[in-house]
């Protein structure tokens, strides 16, 4: 039994940076003016992404969870615009023997547009192998217990460190990477997904005031799904709103889309509106996370194999 653990990728370094885009960008180079804005946005977090090293820990805290269990599994890592990628992934299980393969996205949440593709990419790679596995995906856990409850925690945290007069009145923002609104007209359910995990966080945390919203948009000309984080900031400072927490729970790491989008792009936003902001700690390698995604991948096996 082989686990492929998917990942969105990150460039390794600086010099990575041009490849990486050019990858999302399906083989079209970033311009010149849109590769420094990148540079720059990765210079003002430190010069790098942590995600590598990060998602890596992760994938070793899902293998201790399932060993811990008593089950046997080899596991790898893929990444859907970095390398390993998850063509890698799958070759590495089939070389060690794997004659089935269930893969999980580090990534709560379902789209056809995301965790689809994902989906489709495992399946190609391994149709084409010599002896084709048979391949589960899992869909989606977004409302795993152990995530819920880390989640909460998160929010209780946050909001702790808030003036105790804001306390009350804060609002919780539960945020997800934006997608093409041309996804919604299929009746995707990534959306509803969002809202589902944000009122199972908000009733384990006790929260009054809550809602959704989006954040990183791409650049290109159709519209994306809103409303955007910092519009929605924006609009509840107009309201008379003190603060805001930002939980974005579409995310399992820290990356450039947290310490960049919400940490310094939000967060001044927030300040130049008088709004005080909070954002939760990103799972990155806690236990908790670990042990939903390993909890995912058993209830997967359960299903019948496709």
């Amino acid at each position: 039994m082989g686990v492929l653990v998917m990942a969105y990728g990150t460039p390794a370094g600086p010099d990575q940076l041009e490849a990486y885009y050019t990858h999302i960008r399906r083989g079209r180079p970033p311009g010149d003016e849109l590769l420094e804005e990148l540079r720059a946005r990765y210079r003002s977090i430190g010069g790098s992404s942590p995600l590598l090293e990060i998602t890596r820990a992760q994938v070793d805290g899902i293998a201790r969870e399932l060993a811990a269990g008593g089950w046997e599994f080899e596991i790898a890592l893929g990444m859907k615009h970095a390398p390993p990628f998850i063509e890698d992934g799958v070759r590495e299980l089939l070389d060690r023997g794997a004659s089935r393969l269930v893969g999980v996205v580090l990534a709560p949440h379902y789209s056809r547009g995301s965790i689809g593709e994902y989906e489709q990419r495992v399946l190609a790679a391994a149709r084409s192998a010599p002896e084709p596995p048979s391949v589960d995906v899992v869909q989606s856990w977004h409302l795993a217990a152990d995530y819920l409850q880390l989640l909460a925690r998160e929010v209780r945290a946050s909001l702790a460190t808030l003036s105790r007069a804001a306390q009350g009145e804060a609002h919780v923002l539960f945020t997800a990477h934006s997608l093409p609104e041309r996804i919604l007209a299929d009746g995707d359910h990534y959306p509803d997904q969002l809202r589902e995990t944000a009122a199972a966080v908000a009733g384990l945390a006790g929260l009054q005031h809550f809602q959704t919203a989006w954040q990183s948009a791409g650049r290109t000309p159709e519209p994306w799904i809103g409303p955007d984080v910092l519009e929605t900031i924006e609009r509840l400072a107009a309201g008379g709103v003190s603060a805001v927490v930002v939980c974005p729970c579409g995310f399992v790491s820290d990356h450039l889309e947290v310490l960049y989008d919400l940490d310094i792009e939000a967060r001044d936003r927030a300040a130049e509106l008088g709004v005080e902001f909070a954002r939760t700690a990103s799972p990155n390698a806690a236990p908790e996370l670990a042990r939903s995604v390993a909890g995912a991948v058993l209830d997967e096996l359960r299903v019948p194999t496709r």
